[in-house]
């Protein structure tokens, strides 16, 4: 069983300036037959608490889905529930079996909330939606509060009717135990009084895909990575891997990106789209030789279009959390807290204004038509002959490419190992892009060649580290002093300006004096003679 903390978050729901509790919800399901008698549960309190039978309650649930039960499939819902205060409802699946992120809100039952069909937009791929099934059920409650009267623990047995007219078509009863405000180990307790009472831990099946039967059963439209590839893979089977690997973090994080969810303590849903999105450009860049030609260049045109969205949000975002680091990297020298505000508070319409047009792009039909070329890249890609070589043999080339352009330079970029200490920002920010190309390339094929593929992985992940926070600070210096200069009667303002672009031309000259060290060591020739 897994087991997950929950949390509560108050989130905008895509940009509209419209808030939901969004819950992640953890819970366990149990088969009972109509017979099933339940365990006194008073024992299961936690020490200090007490257990509240609540009455009887009739519910009735409409669920919508699209004809194909895109939702259902891919282990989302959305339903509206009469009688609940927020009566519209959309879960969505993670990774972990029984947990699923679930957001209400209120609206008419007429139709379901447009910013409730933006979040199921990733499996829905802009595909209208209407009533699939409903579910009319009888629940008991019993809710287990500490000592401080929180519900720790929420049990639900729950009896299910579907009818098909007046026939009843299925009838089921299952017990659901959902974690609140308690720990792990009350689920625990609960169980095991509820197994000794003769209930059978069940398949986490929500009820409204066991009402829909089989069709809601059948595989989701987006494919799943493969875990392992074949012990002789092919260029196929490698590239394929990659593709998907990079629309599963585009798919992953559609929606958490309109909840401006947080996906770790230091990262965002914005910016592991954005990753999604640059590697597959680069990736079908890469591996063009073995794809077709006019399906990648058509393909990337759309991304590169999906990745200035993002990009310009992420460039907000990582210039708020540098003007945070920047301010208190020196202790002995505080900067103008009211200049410091002023600054981010710039920054921060800038990214509101970055993350209003995000949700725009995401919710126009371009994006609904990339969604399901995505879904066509993921399943089929079009391959040319050479794919059907063997990894080892067609790979090592196509990687080389990158990376000798990261190395050597061309088109009017130098390479790597020619930047001057002393050169422009702008040559080091081109031989940064080079050189993320060159790992995304790498990295793509690392985990089958393995050995030196992986050490090279390795290394130029430190040295994209580097030209990355160069890249960072430079950037972060230019804005400081042009938000000054748009006010220049605020004087605070334009010393604190001035004292930000110092550190931040620091860091820039750290960066270019670590660099050389870094890129001797990616740049061993037995790390790259593999690709010769």
């Amino acid at each position: 069983m897994f087991r997950s903390q929950v949390s509560r978050m108050a989130l905008p729901l895509c940009g509209i300036g419209r808030y939901a509790v969004a819950v992640l919800e953890e819970e366990r399901k149990y088969e009972v037959d109509a017979g099933f008698q339940l365990p006194d549960l008073h024992e299961c309190a936690p020490e200090g608490g007490r257990l509240i039978v609540r009455p009887p309650q009739k519910l009735r649930a409409t669920y919508y889905d699209t004809t194909d039960l895109r939702l259902a499939r891919s282990g989302a819902s959305l339903r509206f529930r009469r009688g609940d205060d927020e009566p519209w409802t959309v879960k969505l699946p993670t990774d972990a079996p029984g947990v699923r992120n679930e957001i209400s809100t209120a609206g008419p039952a007429s139709s379901p909330p447009e910013r409730l069909l933006d979040l199921v937009t990733v499996y829905t791929r802009g595909a209208p939606v209407a009533q699939v099934t409903v579910l009319n059920t009888m629940r008991r409650a019993y809710q287990l509060c500490d000592r401080d009267d929180r519900i720790a623990v929420e049990v639900v047995d729950d009896t299910v009717t579907v009818h098909e007219g007046r026939r009843v078509a299925l009838k089921f009863r299952e017990i659901e135990v959902e974690r609140k405000a308690g720990r792990a180990k009350l689920l625990d307790r609960v169980e095991a009084a509820l197994r000794d009472a003769g209930a059978l831990v069940g398949e986490f099946t929500p009820k409204h895909v066991r009402a829909l039967g089989l069709p809601a059963l059948e595989p989701p439209d987006w494919p799943v990575p493969p875990a392992r590839l074949p012990k002789r893979p092919t260029g196929a089977d490698v590239v394929t891997a990659a593709i998907r690997r990079d629309i599963a973090r585009i798919v992953a994080h559609d929606p958490l990106v309109r909840l401006r969810a947080p996906v770790g303590k230091d990262d965002t849903a914005v910016h592991q789209m954005r990753v999604g999105t640059r590697r597959l450009r680069s990736d079908l860049r890469t591996f063009a030789a073995v794809l077709d030609r006019d399906w990648v260049s058509g393909l990337r045109t759309e991304l590169g279009w999906l990745a200035d969205a993002l990009g310009a949000a992420r460039d907000a975002e990582v210039l708020r959390a540098r003007l945070r680091r920047t301010a208190g990297a020196d202790r002995l020298v505080s900067l103008d807290e009211a200049s410091v505000a002023r600054i981010d508070a710039d920054l921060a319409a800038r990214h509101e204004d970055a993350l209003q047009a995000l949700d725009k792009v995401l919710c126009q039909e371009r994006y609904h038509r990339l969604l399901d070329a995505l879904l066509d890249a993921a399943t089929a890609p079009r391959h040319a002959r050479r794919a059907a070589e063997p990894a080892e043999a067609v790979l090592p080339g196509l990687v080389g490419r990158p990376w000798r352009r990261f190395a050597f330079g061309g088109n009017g970029v130098e390479g790597a190992g020619q930047l001057d200490e002393a050169g422009p920002d702008a040559s080091w920010h081109a031989v940064r892009i080079n050189g993320k190309r060159a790992r995304y390339a790498v990295e793509a094929v690392a985990g089958v060649l393995g050995g030196e593929a992986a050490a090279l992985a390795s290394a130029l992940a430190k040295v994209q580290e580097l030209i990355g926070e160069h890249q960072d600070a430079a950037v972060a210096g230019d804005t400081w002093l042009a938000i000054a200069n748009a006010d220049p009667d605020d004087h605070a303002l334009a010393v604190t300006a001035g004292r930000l672009y110092e550190r931040e031309r620091a860091a820039v000259r750290a960066a270019r004096a670590a660099f050389p060290a870094a890129w001797r060591a990616a740049s061993k020739r037995r790390l790259t003679e593999w690709m010769r």
